[in-house]
């Protein structure tokens, strides 16, 4: 996870913990990074004129200003259970942490009566997530897809053959409930399928990609598109 989005993605944990704060050793642990890190990374938000606040001693922690939140939004009870439903059926997608306190966002300022036939309907809606990959192979390569950047992976392929390659990556792709990372391979010189299920490891270099685009992968399948054009 990039510093800029770990930022955006502390400042909501502060948010939604409320008057109880959150201790640095625990936002250690969920980003995974040292509490130094995180004590860097609070002073960074402060900075910004973000309204943290501290407690110290045992018990204490750190949380933001009440007030500081999104104005109200209008959803429907049906609306903001389908954007749970949505997120948590697809926690292996790319970006899934980032959505996911995305639409955390979104609830916490849904009016009360909203939020409580929401919670409500959301009991009635039930998903059986898969297992998803470690999340420091899905920031690595969330990290290099949107930088542009050339990313080094270790990767076991279907015949139980391990190596090390470079990738550019060009996509990601999602078809019989398995996602893909689409790229360039330096290694074999052509674009190549990885699935993400099978990278053991994951780095994002300082190469920036060559250029590579998403017309080189071929044609997708009749019933594939981009996310963006879901509400055409």
């Amino acid at each position: 996870m990039k510093r800029a989005e770990r930022l955006h993605a502390l400042s909501e944990m502060l948010r939604r913990s409320g008057v109880r704060g959150v201790s640095a050793e625990r936002l250690a642990r969920e980003f995974e990074v040292s509490v130094r890190t995180i004590k860097r990374d609070l002073d960074a938000l402060e900075n910004s004129g973000a309204p943290l606040w501290s407690r110290p001693g045992p018990g204490g922690g750190y949380g933001l200003a009440l007030g500081a939140s999104l104005p109200p939004v209008s959803l429907s009870p049906a609306q903001a259970v389908a954007l749970m439903a949505a997120v948590s059926a697809a926690s292996d997608a790319p970006y899934a942490d980032l959505a996911a306190a995305g639409v955390q966002k979104i609830l916490d300022v849904l009016d009360p009566r909203t939020r409580a036939r929401a919670d409500e309907l959301a009991r009635r809606v039930w998903v059986n997530a898969l297992p998803s990959s470690s999340r420091a192979i899905k920031s690595a390569l969330e990290e290099a897809m949107a930088e542009q950047r050339v990313i080094r992976i270790r990767y076991t392929s279907r015949d139980g053959t391990t190596t090390t390659r470079d990738v550019e990556p060009v996509l990601f792709g999602s078809t019989n409930g398995q996602w893909y990372l689409i790229g360039w391979c330096r290694m074999r010189d052509a674009m190549r399928w990885f699935a993400v299920s099978r990278i053991e490891q994951a780095t994002v270099t300082k190469a920036a990609c060559s250029g590579h685009t998403i017309h080189e992968v071929g044609e997708p399948p009749a019933n594939a598109r981009p996310v963006h054009g879901r509400g055409e």
